[in-house]
């Protein structure tokens, strides 16, 4: 039988699965599971810009190459995420999720293994692993953890995620200098992050049972539904106007006249801004399930913060505290609407293998997108007025995924 076209359908639906308040509470171990996950999900990824001048010098690598190096990541992402419902459906979440580990494993050693080839494909397969991660832990998520505690746990590992990428970021260029390999051996540190996970969630997998194994459906992809539209678009967004601000923000800083040296304070500082805001983002909502204002909100935030960068360059402090605080907040809800809209766990692997897919494709334009425009301006005034367009427009985006309904989907 074909998939039956999706439907939004609110909380109180009959189709909402069994209530949270029947679901054990969350255990010590299972949060630190799943931050152990979070830890590798931008790790292998944060620390190749710092590096990407030695590997273009010792690899012979062009400007461009090095480029499709830093984008190839995204759009891996944007290939791998649909397919990930499908497999978690007949294997497992838990079971899928162990095997993603060993093949990030496999992926960052080959990856940092002296070879131009092994360097690009060891970046796909540990980037498709990736992406099976980012899917699989909403799905885990909503099926563990009861429903008010949702947001909580997603801003926790977002803070894991983020603290671990920036230490990537810090660490990769001085420990290139310090240990035998140079920029080889940097790539692979975060190896110790994935065996740890791989470790925490082998013992996981005896619990597991494959929906595929007990007769349920598996829930499509819910391409009809404007709702998941919302969440995903939403995704997109916030992530462009992430991925755009840590790759142009030094340069539109150092085009105004910053100082090198503290242009590298500068997005340091936003990053923690954005840490701090979606660390708090859950004692601030706790109890409400409409998030359509501060969905709505924090984009708003977003575009202020851009505004105010393209139209007073002497309050840059100003503007990247904007940025990261709508930045931050952005980030815990578009990750945590993939969990709390959707009615099982095999609904949030359908919707975040959707979510990531368009929004990881979305991302990837940013950066390039403004790029073109500033090599056809000679300037950063309409890339700047773009992104507070872009960001307008996902305050709206952002109140309809922020609604508090669930898509609703079967298929036979």
């Amino acid at each position: 039988m074909s998939p039956r076209p999706a439907s939004i359908s609110p909380r109180s639906d009959s189709r909402t699965p069994v209530p949270d308040r029947t679901r054990p509470a969350v255990s010590v171990g299972l949060v630190v599971a799943i931050c152990l996950v979070a830890a590798n999900l931008r790790t292998g990824l944060t620390g190749v810009g710092t590096l990407l001048p030695a590997i273009e010098r010792d690899s012979g690598l062009s400007a461009s190459w090095g480029g499709l190096l830093s984008t190839l990541p995204l759009l891996t992402f944007a290939a791998t995420s649909p397919l990930v419902a499908r497999a978690s459906h007949r294997f497992g979440n838990a079971r899928l999720l162990v095997a993603a580990l060993g093949a990030l494993t496999v992926g960052t050693v080959v990856r940092s293994l002296p070879s131009v080839v092994c360097l690009f494909a060891g970046t796909v397969v540990l980037s498709a692993a990736i992406a099976f991660g980012n899917v699989l832990l909403p799905a885990l998520i909503r099926r563990n953890v009861p429903a008010h505690r949702i947001r909580g746990v997603s801003a926790l590992y977002v803070t894991v995620m983020g603290l671990t990428a920036a230490v990537s970021s810090g660490v990769s260029a001085p420990l290139s200098h310090a240990v035998p390999g140079s920029w080889h051996t940097a790539l692979a540190w975060g190896t110790a992050f994935t065996v740890a996970a791989f470790l925490a969630w082998l013992p996981r997998m005896r619990h597991d049972r494959p929906e595929a194994g007990t007769g349920g459906s598996r829930a499509a992809v819910p391409w009809r539904s404007g709702l998941a539209w919302q969440v995903s678009l939403y995704m997109g967004l916030q992530s462009l106007a992430f991925y755009t601000a840590v790759a142009w923000l030094p340069s539109i800083l150092i085009s105004r006249g910053a100082a090198g040296g503290t242009v590298g304070w500068t997005l340091f500082s936003y990053q923690v801004v954005a840490l701090a805001a979606g660390s708090v983002l859950p004692l601030l909502t706790r109890g409400r399930h409409d998030q359509r204002w501060t969905a709505a909100g924090a984009s708003v935030v977003m575009a202020a913060g851009f505004a105010v960068l393209l139209s007073a360059p002497g309050l840059t402090a100003v503007a990247c505290a904007l940025l990261g605080l709508g930045s931050g907040v952005c980030l815990v809800l578009a990750l945590s609407f993939q969990s709390e809209r959707a009615g099982s766990a095999g609904e949030a692997a359908a919707l975040a293998g959707m979510a990531q897919s368009v929004g990881y494709l979305v991302a990837a334009a940013g950066p390039l997108l403004l790029g073109i425009l500033h090599d056809a301006t000679d300037s950063w005034t309409l890339p700047l007025v773009v992104l507070v367009v872009l960001s307008t427009v996902m305050a709206g985006v952002g109140y309809g995924a922020g609604q508090d309904r669930q898509v609703g989907h079967r298929s036979g």
